[in-house]
This record gives C-alpha cells, sequence and structure tokens, in this order.
C-alpha cells in the first residue's frame, strides 16, 4: 500500500514557458496546475509525517542562445522569473495551508528549463553533453537522462504543455529511465499561449565570466527564500565548457553563519546547528546543479578544521568539476577579506549594503572589486494584510522558530 512506502512520494512538474514575465500572469496560468500536483502530493503523503518532493521544470526559450550567455548577463531577467516560481510556490502553499520544507508538507525546487519547441527531439542528441549537466538551466534532454526518481511526471493539459511533455518522454524513454511512467496531463488547465523574449539579457558590453563566487547567510530552517537566493548565485557561476577558460575550475562560496554569532538570535534555543545548516544548503545546491547520470555512493562531503579566520568549513565536489565550499563565518565578511581570487557576490536586496561593505574592505586591501548581483525579496504581492503577514511568517527563520517553540510547548 501507499502508506508503507519508506521513500516519501516524489514527482516531477514540467511548465512550458508563460505568456509574459508579470507575477499576475505566472499566478493565472500556473496556479491550477500548481494547485492539483500539490493534492496529488499530499494525498500521498497520506497524512504522514514525510515530505514529499517536487522539482519544477520552468520552460524558457532561448536559455542557451548566444545572447543570454553567460547567464550571468541575464541575471536580472532570469532571477525575477525565479522569484516569480518561489513566490507563486509560498501563495499557493499559504491558502491552501501546505507545509513548506517540513514534515507533511512539500519541498518544492525550480530549475529552468531550455526547450525549443520548433525543433524535433530526433535534430538533438540523445546524450548530454558535460556542459549541461550542471544547472539551474538545464536542457530537457539533460533532464530527462539525469536518472532521478520520480514516481510521477505531469504538465498542463494545453498545446505547450504536450509538446514539451512529448520531448521530454522521447529522452526519458530513450535513457531507459528507471522511475516513473509517461508524463500525465493535468487537466482543467486554463489555455494560453507562451510568451516570446521573457529573458532580457542584459547591456554588458562584454561576457563576464565568474568562476568563483560567493555569497552568505544563516540558512536555518532552510525556506524558499533561502531557495531563490542559492538559485541566483547559481545562475552567476561560469556554465561547464564556456568561456575563455574552458577547464577552469568552478566555486561557489557559501558562509554560513557560526553558532556563536547567533547566540542572540530570536529563539535561539530552536536555532539549527552549524552542520545541519550546511547540509541542507549543500543538499539544495546539488539538487538544482547536478544532473549528470546516476553513479554508485553519495557525494563525498569532505570536513576540514584549520586554524585562523574561515578555517572551518565542509567541501562538496559536484559534477561537473564545481565544488561547493560551506565555510562558517565569524564576522559579517567571512572570505570575501580573506580570499583574493574571488569574482562575484551575491546579495539580496536587503542586504545591498553589506556588498559595498565588502568592496571597500577589499579595495583598502588593493583587491580587485567583486562584481555584486541583487536578488529580489519574495513577498505575497497584492494581498490583504493578514495574508501578507502570514506569508512573510512562513519565509521568516525567526517565525519558524517561533512556531517550533510554541509545538514544543503543547
Amino acid at each position: 500500500m501507499a502508506s508503507d512506502r519508506i521513500s516519501p512520494p516524489s514527482a516531477l512538474l514540467l511548465l512550458p514557458p508563460p505568456p509574459s514575465v508579470s507575477f499576475e500572469q505566472f499566478r493565472a496560468v500556473y496556479e491550477p496546475t500548481l494547485s492539483a500536483v500539490f493534492s496529488n502530493l499530499l494525498k500521498s503523503l497520506n497524512g504522514s509525517n514525510r515530505i514529499a518532493s517536487l522539482d519544477i521544470a520552468l520552460s524558457l526559450p532561448g536559455l542557451h542562445s548566444a545572447s543570454c550567455q553567460p547567464p550571468a548577463r541575464a541575471f536580472a531577467s532570469l532571477q525575477r522569473i525565479v522569484e516569480h516560481a518561489y513566490r507563486l510556490i509560498g501563495v499557493v502553499s499559504m491558502e491552501r495551508n501546505i507545509e513548506m520544507e517540513a514534515p507533511g508538507g512539500i519541498d518544492s525546487r525550480v530549475i529552468l528549463l531550455d526547450f525549443d519547441s520548433v525543433r524535433t527531439p530526433e535534430s538533438t542528441s540523445q546524450s548530454p553533453v558535460a556542459g549541461e549537466c550542471n544547472g539551474p538551466v538545464v536542457h530537457v534532454r539533460t533532464l530527462a537522462s539525469s536518472g532521478r526518481l520520480w514516481e510521477n511526471i505531469f504538465y498542463p493539459e494545453t498545446p505547450a504543455g504536450r509538446d514539451l511533455a512529448t520531448a521530454f518522454n522521447h529522452f526519458y524513454t530513450s535513457a531507459k529511465a528507471p522511475s516513473g511512467g509517461t508524463p500525465q496531463p493535468v487537466a482543467g488547465t486554463a489555455q494560453w499561449t507562451p510568451g516570446e523574449s521573457l529573458v532580457v539579457p542584459g547591456e554588458a558590453s562584454r561576457p563576464v565570466w565568474h568562476d568563483s563566487v560567493i555569497l552568505g547567510g544563516t540558512f536555518d530552517h532552510f525556506h524558499i527564500g533561502h531557495k531563490l537566493l542559492l538559485t541566483a548565485t547559481a545562475l552567476v557561476l561560469q556554465p561547464a565548457g564556456t568561456g575563455g577558460h574552458a577547464g577552469q575550475a568552478r566555486t561557489i562560496t557559501v558562509g554560513v553563519t557560526g553558532d556563536d554569532m547567533l547566540k542572540n538570535k530570536k529563539y535561539a534555543q530552536f536555532l539549527e546547528s552549524w552542520e545541519d545548516r550546511c547540509r541542507s544548503t549543500g543538499a539544495f545546491l546539488a539538487s538544482i546543479m547536478d544532473f549528470g547520470p546516476p553513479e554508485t555512493g553519495a557525494t563525498r562531503v569532505e570536513q576540514i578544521y584549520k586554524p585562523g579566520p574561515n578555517g572551518r568549513a565542509m567541501v562538496m565536489q559536484l559534477r561537473p568539476g564545481i565544488t561547493l565550499r560551506l565555510v562558517q563565518i565569524l564576522d559579517p565578511y567571512g572570505p570575501t577579506i580573506t580570499e583574493e581570487n574571488l569574482s562575484a557576490l551575491v546579495v539580496s536586496k536587503e542586504t545591498r549594503s553589506g556588498g559595498a561593505a565588502v568592496n571597500q574592505e577589499r579595495a583598502n586591501r588593493g583587491w580587485k572589486q567583486l562584481e555584486v548581483f541583487e536578488v529580489d525579496v519574495i513577498h505575497a504581492g497584492e494581498v490583504a494584510a493578514e495574508e501578507a503577514e502570514d506569508f512573510a511568517s512562513k519565509i521568516s527563520s525567526t517565525d519558524i522558530r517561533r512556531r517550533r517553540m510554541e509545538l514544543a510547548m503543547i
């Protein structure tokens, strides 16, 4: 019986492009499908405390075109699209009282799918090339050949949805995928015409390829705001096999606030440990970046303990050739002022002043300035004040800790 399964239910949702990149259009065309898929996953959970997993692959035309390479060139456009997707996840979860990333709820992640409906599947190689195995922008064949275990695969029942599902299933069948069945339509979906030129490249005079990107945060009780920030960071990193130094090693450094700096946080007794916060951060980045064929054994994690600043770290090797460093930070700057070879810094718009402070400190050392990329803050949009407050509390680590405390007192 379904309730006897040890593994939590998992699903893939294939979404064709929206008619435009406004959040109102996102909600109008995607909410019915997303709600139906959430209902299916909740039914599979059958009231248990497991966490269902949902990969949402949002197709956008031209993601791998020359005008959008490197992805950092179209950063502002791409991160806003990802923000809309996570905002919609939050809104639907709030309206349906669904837990996010918590027992009895759904853990959703968004990736961007490059799919050209004009080309037939046969016109494209059936095996992913090395450079396409890292996300969060992947080709449809890479996703289908990744060997991920989805019990169900869904798509909206529209012409564009069927085209996307047909192409995915072609590669999925060719790869002899070990999981799930054929993609299934979600009935009752409103019809729409996918928009064109949804991804807008910036006005860069020349492409800037970043092979060493950094961000920082607490990452306590992982939520969709963290997912947006980390996905945006992955978008800045140079894709494999591209740029002037195609073989260059690539690194994402995440400064994770040390426990000693968090003692005065509200509800500090319900803070997750540094190790747990690193594990959830690393697991998420692996889930949106590593789409290589399945291999035996788990991703190797190396624990590092060295004297001096930023000496404690977890290091993970992601395919193809990406190093993920999760570094314990004990001050507001972390590795940004101890490692000269960093190239880019990602901050939320709430912490943009931190980017200026970092570059000032680097200037004091005579070091090259970091290119700073700002990420939108997820919010509920135009809703009643009470609903906006409820939405904000679901993506606030402080409020999540408060709810944990209240549950512990029952």
